[in-house]
């Protein structure tokens, strides 16, 4: 990759960050419970005061250290993700677009058909800034890259089982401190990969296909060292 390339997958990265968040707005304003990650996120915020984007930040951050300790590689990405991902939720929920909506429109309904409606509406936002994050080429995401390394320690599980696991244990611990847990926990739990694979057809992107390139690659392209 040129240096052109490498700054214009930097802001396709964001870009993807920007869209992936405001699906977490639109899954968390639903208010019929959030996806496990996100249950872990509030429930957390809650029992500490602080923001949605400051316990996604501090989770990234050691979602990072633990990454290195277990010898993943990481990209540029996944320091993209860790940093911006939850201040950019925070400054959907901080704008609050369905508000703004409802101020210039008036009310929108409160019944639950809209708040599937709008749970499913955050599913597939998050599935498209996925498409804009993964088609760049800037690596996983620290929860993504912590996921195959304790993956790849606990061989005699399949992946999924593993991801399944992670997802149980932050939920439950979200759940215990209050966080929100209802048939929109369902819904990201079990349509979420759905919603992901009709987004990529439809974009007609494989994202096994994709090179990724990590931190060490990446500042050698940018130094001219490749």
């Amino acid at each position: 990759m040129t240096r052109k390339q490498i700054i214009l997958a930097w802001l396709r990265y964001n870009l993807g960050l920007v869209i992936y968040s405001f699906g977490v707005y639109c899954t968390i304003h639903a208010d019929i419970g959030a996806a496990p990650w996100d249950v872990f996120y509030l429930g957390l915020s809650g029992t500490l005061h602080t923001t949605y984007g400051v316990i996604s930040l501090a989770t990234g951050v050691l979602a990072v250290a633990l990454d290195l300790w277990m010898g993943e590689k990481i990209g540029f990405g996944t320091l993209f993700d860790a940093v911006f991902t939850g201040f950019f939720a925070d400054f959907w929920m901080y704008l609050n677009p369905v508000r703004l909506l409802e101020e210039t429109l008036g009310p929108v309904s409160q019944a639950l058909p809209s708040r599937l409606l709008v749970m499913a509406a955050g599913l597939f936002i998050l599935s498209l800034g996925t498409y804009f994050c993964m088609s760049s080429g800037q690596s996983c995401g620290p929860k993504d890259a912590m996921l195959i390394g304790i993956g790849k320690r606990l061989r005699a599980f399949p992946i999924g089982v593993v991801q399944i696991l992670l997802q149980a244990a932050v939920l439950f611990i979200g759940w215990t401190l209050g966080g929100p847990v209802g048939i929109g926990t369902v819904m990201a739990a079990g349509l979420g990969g759905t919603a992901m694979q009709i987004v990529f057809h439809l974009l007609r992107f494989e994202p096994r296909d994709t090179v990724h390139y990590d931190l060490i690659e990446t500042v050698r392209m940018l130094t001219g060292k490749a």
